[in-house]
């Protein structure tokens, strides 16, 4: 079985397309915000919604996809300068971009199995890397994606007592032609806008590639290590 949440988005779509046709995989149980065909109902900031939708899914989950995460919507936008700064959407940012993942994470993880190989990934963010840092800005993505990234170290480290043959870790899924990147596009080159398809086809790709002992890392979509 494998699971993909945030499966409404179009990197989430392309996931589950991919997975669907991974004969490894007997079921792809997919979630969104506004559920849809073939697709059920799951809010990843709300615990109880996240609880209702897991008790539907079968274990074991072999591969757990988590493409949650916000850079701008109707009601805030990345922070260009400290003069933007606001509590109350920087907790937003937080709440959206690093602790729904963990709280989906937690949710799955007593239909991961322990004895044999198994995947969790979240989407994270190469601007989410603290030492790559050379613009400054959007501080509240950049800040809960460096903290998305440490959540994932911090529980990678424990599982790997009870779960020593999974790989939890987090993906770059470098600049893909979608909703959340379409404002900013403009400078990036052609053979850098990379469709969903692609963009999930390599993650995917480097996904397979990994092994227990690069449980907690951060990795690109061309199989390189983000720095912390």
């Amino acid at each position: 079985m494998a699971a993909v949440v945030g499966a409404g988005g179009g990197i989430g779509q392309a996931f589950v397309a991919a997975l669907r046709n991974d004969a490894r995989f007997a079921r792809v149980h997919a979630f969104s915000r506004g559920g849809g065909d073939h697709i059920g109902i799951m809010d990843p900031t709300d615990e109880a919604s996240i609880a209702t939708a897991v008790a539907g899914v079968e274990a074991p989950v072999h591969r757990l996809i988590v493409t949650t995460g916000m850079l701008h919507d109707a009601v805030q936008t990345p922070e260009k300068s400290w003069r933007a700064l606001d509590g109350a959407t920087l907790a937003r940012s937080f709440a959206i971009n690093s602790i729904a993942p963990l709280m989906v994470i937690k949710a799955f993880l007593p239909l991961i199995p322990k004895d044999e190989r198994a995947e969790i990934a979240v989407l994270s963010a190469r601007v989410g890397s603290i030492s790559d840092n050379r613009t400054g800005g959007w501080h509240g993505y950049r800040a809960s994606k460096a903290a998305l990234n440490q959540l994932i170290k911090t529980i990678s480290i424990e599982l790997t007592r009870s779960h020593p043959h999974l790989i939890c870790v987090a993906l770059h899924p470098g600049t893909v032609d979608t909703g959340m990147s379409a404002p900013f596009q403009r400078g990036v080159a052609a053979d850098k806008l990379f469709t969903p398809a692609y963009s999930v086809e390599r993650m995917l790709a480097v996904l397979d590639g990994l092994t227990p002992e690069q449980t907690g890392g951060v990795f690109a979509w061309d199989g390189t290590a983000v720095p912390a």
